[in-house]
């Protein structure tokens, strides 16, 4: 970034990588535990149906529904703090930009 003024930057497209590459990291690890504990659970369920030969449809459902709001509930705050983290970033940089 070059400045125009003191302590205005212009917008570049390294800054403009660099935010998506941040919001793109912030989406990963903020989506990961939920996708990570639906899936381990969503293969525990079907190998138990396989082995069973249980072919109900809702057995597959309710314990992904049970799972994915506890790991919300567990890593809720851990998660609005990264969001956080990132719209401060984005927020505190606005001043820094300049036309």
């Amino acid at each position: 970034m070059r400045p125009v003024k003191q302590g205005v930057f212009n917008v570049t497209e390294d800054l403009v990588l660099s935010i998506g590459r941040q919001a793109l990291m912030t989406v990963l690890l903020v989506s990961g535990p939920i996708l990570l504990f639906g899936l381990v659970t969503g293969v525990i369920i079907s190998v138990f149906q396989a082995t069973t030969q249980i072919n109900e449809q809702t057995l597959t459902f309710i314990p992904k529904i049970v799972v994915v709001l506890a790991t919300i509930v567990l890593f809720g705050p851990w998660m609005g703090h990264m969001m956080l983290d990132f719209a401060a970033s984005i927020f505190a940089m606005i001043p820094q930009v300049g036309p």
